[in-house]
């Protein structure tokens, strides 16, 4: 029996009507590449889908509440499982071109899942013709699935699934028998006496929690007394950090990962983590001055944290092992290679930095708080709009295969997708990789990012200003 942790459970309770908490990646691919010249059909790719549903528990899992939220949800398994309810074929409406690509793909992000069947659900889209940089009959596979089953490491196992390694259909990720075990749904009475056991145990576990962060939160504690205030950064207020409406927006741009690696370079010691978000620093300091808002404090990303590591991570395990850190991106400085310096400055520790032990603390807690509370607790941050007085953005970089892969015989050329926002924060920056390209994604709203295709722009002049000093 599989059961929601924590961590799951939270984008599950700050999840609203206007704040949907789910991912939506963008596949693009070929069709010219498929062998023998033949066309990929949408029979084909469902047909595709159904022969690894055995590839991920996800797929045929649905979640299950216990009664008055008394214990986290169960993943069950979904008797009535309909395949073609998850995997739909739309096309695109004229002109087919790249924005209205991108205008489409927002309405689907913009719609809630049925929270009563599995958390995912699939759009195949044609009518891709007039994208410059496509072939002709390419084709997109726009993917949702709920933040609650997989953070950016589980979703791209996800995808792994169902992608090939070659033309010939030979899978990327090889059978694992593990992931075939049946999860039945609880009775009442087995979700009760469970739910009365975690009640028990909930604050023994706390205050032992507690106890070992102690050490950390007086070490923090000391630090603060003694750093004259620069222990912190103050958080601006930007037209970023307002109420976030239910209809998104989003654009992209690809970028070539080696000039990424080229950039790094400039300050020793520099990832491309640092280059992201010295890229993003710059855009968000080009478009805000553009509009006279560039405010005189640097903006603050809050940063996700891949926490999967060494022997006690499960790779096969669905779900969320995240931490994370809020990192200054130096807005307030004007030249792009100072700025660079700092941030690698500033994100040297990486996990160890003090913003990332205290997310890691207040994760490592939250394993202990009740669900009833943390329902509560979800939807009372929702709506109060907190996330504002800790950082201005989400900035996220997820590594994906750098080789090239493929589906029903089709080469996937493009990786793209789109992020949840929270009231408070209303601008999401994505940067997955795939098989030699970065994309830069933004994730808003029309009310907080009317010219989205002028803050993509600011992305591109900002990463041409630092490829100028390398």
């Amino acid at each position: 029996m599989d059961q929601l942790n924590p961590q799951d459970a939270q984008f599950l309770y700050f999840q609203s009507k206007d704040n949907l908490t789910h991912l939506t990646t963008l596949s693009i691919f070929d069709q010219s590449t498929v062998p023998g010249g033949n066309v990929v059909r949408f029979r084909d790719i469902l047909e595709h889908v159904e022969s690894r549903l055995h590839m991920s528990p996800l797929f045929k899992r649905r979640l299950v509440h216990v009664p008055f939220e008394l214990d986290f949800p169960y993943w069950v398994d979904d008797e009535n499982f309909d395949l073609e309810y998850h995997v739909r074929h739309e096309r695109l409406p004229e002109p087919g071109d790249w924005r209205q690509f991108c205008i489409q793909v927002a309405r689907y992000h913009s719609r809630s899942l049925d929270m009563t069947k599995p958390l995912w659900e699939m759009y195949v889209v044609e009518g891709l013709d007039n994208i410059d940089w496509l072939p002709k009959g390419s084709y997109a596979i726009a993917t949702k699935i709920h933040h609650a089953a997989v953070d950016g490491k589980a979703i791209m196992d996800f995808f792994g699934a169902l992608a090939d390694i070659d033309n010939k259909g030979t899978p990327a990720v090889p059978l694992n028998m593990s992931k075939l075990r049946r999860s039945p749904k609880p009775g009442l009475l087995e979700m009760g006496v469970r739910a009365a056991w975690h009640s028990v145990r909930s604050p023994i576990s706390m205050t032992d929690a507690v106890m070992r962060a102690m050490p950390k939160v007086y070490s923090m504690a000391q630090e603060a007394l003694t750093s004259k205030k620069q222990a912190g950064h103050v958080v601006p207020e930007t037209r970023f950090n307002d109420v976030v409406e239910p209809q998104k927006m989003f654009d992209a741009r690809a970028f070539l990962l080696a000039d990424l690696k080229a950039i790094r370079t400039l300050i020793e010691g520099a990832t491309i983590n640092d280059v992201v978000l010295a890229i993003c620093g710059g855009a968000l300091r080009r478009y805000l001055d553009h509009h006279d808002e560039l405010p005189e404090e640097s903006l603050v990303a809050w940063v996700p944290i891949n926490a999967r590591s060494g022997s006690a991570a499960d790779p096969d395990s669905p779900g969320n092992d995240i931490s994370s850190m809020t990192v200054p991106v130096f807005t307030d400085i004007e030249d792009c290679v100072e700025r660079l310096a700092a941030i690698r400055a500033a994100t040297r520790q990486s996990k160890e930095a003090k913003a990332g032990v205290s997310a890691r603390l207040m994760t490592d807690l939250s394993k202990h708080v009740p669900a009833a509370t943390q329902l509560l607790a979800g939807r009372l941050v929702a709506r109060a709009g907190m996330a504002s007085r800790m950082c201005n953005l989400f900035i996220s970089n997820v590594p994906a295969p750098q080789v090239p892969l493929d589906m029903n015989g089709a080469k996937q050329v493009g990786a793209f997708g789109l992020a949840p926002l929270v009231n408070g924060m209303g601008l999401f920056i994505a940067t997955p990789s795939y098989n030699g390209e970065i994309t830069f994604n933004v994730t808003s709203t029309r009310e907080i990012l009317p010219d989205i295709d002028f803050f993509v722009e600011c992305l591109q002049a900002s990463l041409d200003e630092l490829k100028k000093r390398i």
